[in-house]
């Protein structure tokens, strides 16, 4: 189903009639070429792509921030999209974005991708070659060469980008860096990040059969890139992965689609895909991180399909910017790093939450253990900027502001780490890691998972 867009005076046919008429206006700099930066006095277009799931309230989101306009809307489901549709009556509706930009590039400057991970690169890249400011749901992509590509692509273009991974500009994130900068534990020689995910089904095997596809729902264009497969709509009510997902506090027995794409290789990255982003933009950030030199795993219960039940990852870091060498390591599926010695008495570590541990201490979130060394220590001066978060900085950034906190460029790096893990899960072995050529230097076979193939007719020009 499409609905009608709107058709509002093009911005290029009203400085061709203001010329006709004589009528003296300023034409923007995006106008007449060059970087594409918005005045704040213009309204800034926006498209969603993928806005049935968690697009339904991000979208939302970015349509708070001032001067921003929903133009149009995109999704394969119009049943899952029907209540953001609802929310923009007067923005335009499509299923295929090929189709959205082909009709509304004129009037788009900027676009919003909240669809599964595989199909982020597909989406993200041809709008940055159109000149369109973008954010993108994290992980930036499900691949470390489609990372890469878009982190360039973003650089060439010269367009603000956003990735919707939890600030490292709050005033939490802030003072972790000042404290850490400021020698409040000494020098971290390691740091741990647990997560309480999933909440998706994960270490399961395909479905059999098939069943029919909704009119309503389009399954070619969500596989997108990705191998063909049949179409199951939910798991039997005695399924032992429906058990599972009840167990998590997830009611929903999709297979796919909605949401629990997550746990699939082809289409998601799992738990540490999902939430490694957030963390990792805080970690990465205090302890100025780029690219690990090698990373381990293990995990229960992997397939060839689908990722662990549980993770343990761990990542080894070179010394940096006068940092000494780090080890970072990953937890997921309900695990956790050992209790620290320095927690209060009778507490216990969050469900999720970063530690690092110091030569003279132990942060945990962004406070020193035991509380009373933290009372005792003298907070260092506010020297990072405290911005307004993931909206705001994109907004901020389309008018020519400085760029966002996780702008690509920044969340290639994110991304890469968190897929470097997961590689490491389905090898299950040590992989050394040379960022500047892309390739693991000791086991052959796990470079077959750094640029994946394509299908269905799909490509993606570098």
């Amino acid at each position: 189903m499409m609905r009608k867009a709107h058709s509002p005076i093009h911005r290029r046919q009203f400085l061709a009639h203001a010329a006709l008429a004589g009528v003296f206006t300023i034409v923007p700099r995006r106008v007449l070429g060059g970087v594409r930066y918005i005045a704040p006095s213009e309204t800034i277009q926006v498209a969603g792509v993928g806005i049935g799931g968690v697009g339904h309230g991000q979208i939302q989101s970015v349509a708070k921030q001032e001067g921003t306009r929903i133009v149009a809307l995109c999704d394969v489901d119009d049943v899952y999209a029907a209540k953001t549709y609802e929310k923009f009556p007067e923005a335009g509706t499509y299923r295929d974005f090929r189709v959205m930009m082909e009709k509304e590039g004129d009037r788009i400057d900027a676009v919003y991708c909240g669809t599964p991970d595989h199909t982020h690169a597909v989406i993200v890249l041809p709008a940055l070659k159109a000149g369109k400011h973008v954010c993108c749901v994290k992980p930036l992509t499900r691949t470390i060469r489609e990372e890469r590509i878009l982190a360039k692509a973003a650089a060439k273009a010269g367009v603000a980008t956003q990735v919707t991974a939890s600030p490292n500009t709050s005033d939490e994130a802030c003072r972790l860096c000042e404290m850490i900068w400021d020698g409040a534990i000494g020098d971290v020689r390691e740091a741990h990040v647990w997560s309480n995910r999933p909440l998706w089904p994960q270490g399961m095997l395909r479905p059999q059969g098939q069943e029919p596809v909704p009119d309503t729902f389009d399954w070619n264009l969500w596989i997108g890139p990705s191998s063909m497969r049949p179409f199951v709509d939910q798991w039997p009510e005695d399924s032992l992965v429906l058990r599972q997902v009840k167990a998590n506090g997830n009611p929903m027995r999709a297979v796919y689609h909605p949401w629990n794409f997550r746990g699939w290789w082809d289409f998601g990255t799992g738990a540490l895909g999902d939430m490694g982003c957030h963390h990792f933009n805080h970690v990465f950030r205090a302890l100025k991180l780029r690219y690990p030199t090698s990373v381990s795993a293990n995990a229960s219960q992997v397939f060839a399909e689908s990722a662990p039940l549980a993770s343990v990852v761990t990542y080894e870091f070179p010394a940096r910017d006068g940092m000494p060498p780090l080890r970072l390591v990953w937890y997921d599926g309900g695990l956790k790093p050992p209790r620290p010695a320095e927690l209060e008495p009778g507490q216990e570590l969050p469900d999720s939450g970063n530690m690092y541990i110091g030569d003279k201490g132990v942060i945990l979130g962004s406070r020193i253990l035991p509380e009373e060394k933290m009372k005792a220590y003298e907070l260092p001066p506010k020297t990072l900027e405290r911005r307004s978060g993931t909206w705001g900085e994109w907004v901020e950034a389309i008018c020519g502001g400085q760029p966002a906190g996780c702008h690509f460029g920044w969340a290639s790096v994110l991304t890469e780490a968190v897929l470097l893990g997961n590689i490491a899960i389905r090898e299950d072995r040590r992989l050394d890691w040379d960022a500047q050529k892309m390739r693991f230097t000791n086991h052959e076979p796990a470079n077959r998972y750094v640029d994946e193939p394509y299908h269905n007719g799909w490509s993606l020009e570098s």
